[in-house]
């Protein structure tokens, strides 16, 4: 039998043990919560699209890739378009975001791909491409370069290049991103080479299109999207975290025998009711629903979201970047703390 002094001390522990509990259960809900949950937002924008960057939000980004420069067979870097005049602007809307050069393009002529192959397979010839690299990023005030060479442009000297050009990326504080395809990963892309981006946008669109005629439908659905992250990550071995989830802010016309693109733009100016759909006639693109959807997962199971192309949106109550931006608010996700985030 338990006397009372016997008693006492057991009641006394047991409190303590309770407490201590209690402390530490609400210290840990604390700085759960009280940790703010962050974002990436990243925006394409294409040289031939300039005319648009006023209508653009750029308070909603976190990231802007301009597109595209490529390299002549000497390593000059050429570009066509007024990039200082975008880069002041965005930066006058936005001075917190990241501007990188986006490099090649899924669409590059034969005689491009002839010179990224020179430039990069011989190793003699990185050193001067990478100077002319950095040069133009000095020049033109950038924070960092996104390497989009894909499929047959991926050639047996990609890993090197962008092992040592990542070295002097991070020499100069500067940020270094890749564009890849939803679910493959090309042979030459080393795990030394994938592990020295910083972050990867993976296209998750582009299942079927003008290169598939005969094969009619969505191009990006939530399925094949979440595939794609599910392929990095589980199959690749990527962190979350280094993972956007891009989406597309176009659709595929199949009606005729000669596919063709429409921009979400132009698919909502034909009838408003579009923008909660995915598909018009033939014609197949993400709506607002499937935005938001993947904005959720996204946020559940990547870094953040990637646009391809911004200047591709409707700049009315109906956009696209607006969904992406409302959706993440209401998830308590921050991203530029801009635009009333």
């Amino acid at each position: 039998m338990i006397n009372n002094k016997a008693l006492l001390g057991i009641l006394f522990y047991i409190i303590s043990l309770t407490s201590v509990y209690s402390c530490s259960s609400q210290k840990d809900f604390d700085n759960d919560e009280g940790k703010p949950k962050t974002a990436r937002v990243v925006g394409y924008l294409s040289s031939d699209s300039f005319s648009k960057m006023t209508s653009i939000q750029f308070c909603k980004l976190t990231h802007l890739n301009i597109a595209f420069a490529n390299p002549d067979k000497n390593g000059n870097i050429i570009f066509a378009g007024d990039i200082d005049a975008l880069i002041k602007y965005a930066k006058s809307v936005n001075p917190t975001i990241l501007i990188s050069i986006s490099l090649a393009g899924g669409v590059i002529s034969e005689e491009q791909a002839s010179n990224w192959s020179w430039l990069i397979d011989k190793p003699e010839n990185r050193p001067a491409l990478i100077q002319n690299i950095i040069n133009f990023v000095e020049l033109h005030r950038l924070d960092g370069v996104d390497v989009d060479l894909e499929w047959n442009a991926v050639t047996v000297g990609y890993s090197g290049f962008v092992i040592e050009l990542k070295k002097s990326l991070f020499e100069h504080k500067k940020i270094m991103t890749a564009a890849l395809p939803n679910n493959t990963r090309f042979e030459n892309i080393s795990t030394e080479a994938l592990n020295a981006f910083d972050f990867l946008n993976i296209m998750a669109y582009d299942s079927t299109g003008p290169w598939t005629p005969n094969n009619p439908g969505q191009h990006s659905s939530f399925d094949f999207a979440k595939n794609g992250i599910e392929f990095w990550h589980k199959q690749q071995n990527v962190p979350s975290e280094k993972l956007t989830l891009g989406v597309p802010f176009y659709g595929y016309n199949f009606t005729f025998p000669n596919v063709t693109s429409s921009t979400y733009g132009e698919i909502v100016k034909a009838g408003k009711q579009f923008a909660e759909l995915d598909e018009l006639g033939k014609t197949y693109y993400n709506g607002r629903p499937t935005i938001s959807k993947k904005v959720e997962y996204a946020v559940q199971n990547t870094g953040g979201i990637m646009i391809w192309e911004l200047a591709q949106d409707s700049f009315d109550e109906y956009s696209l970047l607006e969904v992406i931006h409302k959706k993440l608010n209401a998830l308590k996700i921050s991203t530029t703390q801009l635009c009333d985030n």
